[in-house]
């Protein structure tokens, strides 16, 4: 039986796989099941003075904003530029304060059952020179919830991916594949899920693979 975590973190394949949508969605299921949850955005780029992502996560969660938005504990670090959090915070001229986010992370799992904690991109997105999301992550023993989806090329990044979560002994919790857009190549889509399957029960086979579907807030 897998052992309960307050934290888990979200990444995915690439900027674009879903990743807001996913962790929306899944807070969304886990509230309606009594589970007190909110999210978090590990690191926004691209915005000033708020985080676009969480305002996404609380549209899908069907909510407005909540007291901890408003204490800037769910987006802690905010950089302008659209970029890897190193390049962001070279050009906003100040370093990712680690400590900052770890103590408002720690505030948000007092005060809920569980947090989801959204990366910036993909695993291997550089956070400053010598650290990546993905040691990050395995420093901090989050379980990691990975989103991929069945678009031509998504499999190799999948797969890479998850030879890097292995090698370094992160508990996958879940892969969650997303399903937009719907025009995607249906046997692609298909073909795909299914040899993910057959991959995480032979490499990770205490992982489940879960579809979520295309939601009305898709932009």
């Amino acid at each position: 039986m897998k052992k309960e975590e307050k934290v888990y973190f979200v990444s995915g394949i690439d900027t674009d796989a879903g990743k807001s949508y996913a962790t929306g969605f899944l807070a969304r299921c886990w509230r309606e099941q009594g589970l007190r949850t909110i999210t978090q955005k590990f690191i926004q780029t691209g915005n000033a003075g708020r985080s676009e992502d969480i305002e996404l996560h609380r549209r899908i969660m069907g909510c407005g904003l909540l007291p901890e938005d408003r204490e800037r504990l769910t987006m802690p670090e905010i950089f302008t530029f659209p970029a890897s959090p190193l390049l962001a915070s070279k050009i906003d001229g100040r370093a990712v304060d680690f400590g900052k986010i770890e103590r408002a992370t720690a505030t948000l799992a007092v005060r809920y059952d569980r947090v989801l904690l959204e990366g910036a991109g993909g695993l291997m997105v550089p956070l400053t020179e010598e650290l990546l999301t993905i040691d990050y992550i395995a420093r901090r023993q989050y379980p990691l919830i990975f989103v991929t989806s069945g678009r031509l090329g998504s499999i190799n990044h999948t797969l890479l991916s998850l030879e890097a979560v292995k090698r370094r002994g992160i508990r996958l919790d879940r892969v969650l594949y997303n399903s937009y857009p719907e025009e995607t190549n249906s046997l692609l889509r298909d073909d795909t899920f299914r040899y993910l399957q057959r991959y995480l029960k032979r490499e990770f086979p205490d992982t489940a693979l879960e579809t979520f579907p295309v939601l009305d807030v898709w932009a």
